[in-house]
């Protein structure tokens, strides 16, 4: 069931980087993505497999992996991703604001990590990197601008869903066992009626 898929569907940062995905898996991936919704139907985004170790390992000091744990540098080396995939925007097919693409985006990688929750794969999303240092890595051609990388592979932690306290903090945390934390809000405190704006 869908509701089951969704809460699968968790960020993680750190992955049995030794337990290779299937080639045919990936392109499954990028086949989903493919087949979400795109503003004014432009289907402006490409996407670029990086599994060779070699190129996987240049990748990986380009990207930040967790603002909330200045302490983590990422994971270590055995614990890294098996498998990358570059999001990146055809500037030459966008046909609106490059706002729109990143609708797309949305859209497209969450298909994508919902696939690959089917699989028992995980992932992680990462917007911060320099575009310009994964443009020149790749040697990409101006017309591609990276908008995000999806880290993938099987998951060698556990995320652990909790209510966030009556504090406020919504920042995400590891246990002394490196168990991930991620506070959410209730249900009902992000459900709004609309006859409660309403004048009376």
């Amino acid at each position: 069931m869908i509701d089951e898929l969704v809460r699968k569907t968790r960020t993680v940062r750190r992955f049995q980087e030794e337990k290779n995905i299937d080639p045919d898996l990936l392109t499954m991936l990028i086949d989903m993505a493919r087949l979400g919704g795109s503003a004014r139907n432009a289907q402006s985004l490409k996407y670029m497999v990086i599994m060779e170790k070699k190129t996987r390992d240049e990748l990986f000091p380009l990207l930040a992996w967790a603002g909330y744990l200045p302490h983590w540098p990422g994971p270590e080396a055995g614990e890294r991703p098996a498998a990358y995939v570059v999001c990146l925007l055809d500037t030459k097919l966008q046909k609106g604001p490059e706002t729109e693409a990143h609708f797309d985006l949305g859209i497209a990688t969450q298909n994508m990590l919902l696939a690959a929750a089917e699989q028992g794969i995980c992932g992680c999303r990462i917007g911060a990197f320099s575009g310009e240092k994964v443009g020149k890595l790749f040697n990409l051609p101006g017309q591609y601008t990276p908008l995000l990388v999806v880290a993938l592979g099987y998951p060698a932690e556990e995320v652990v869903i909790e209510e966030i306290g009556a504090e406020g903090d919504i920042r995400y945390w590891h246990d002394e066992q490196g168990g991930h934390h991620v506070p959410k809000r209730k249900l009902e405190d992000i459900v709004l009626v609309a006859s409660a704006f309403q004048e009376k």
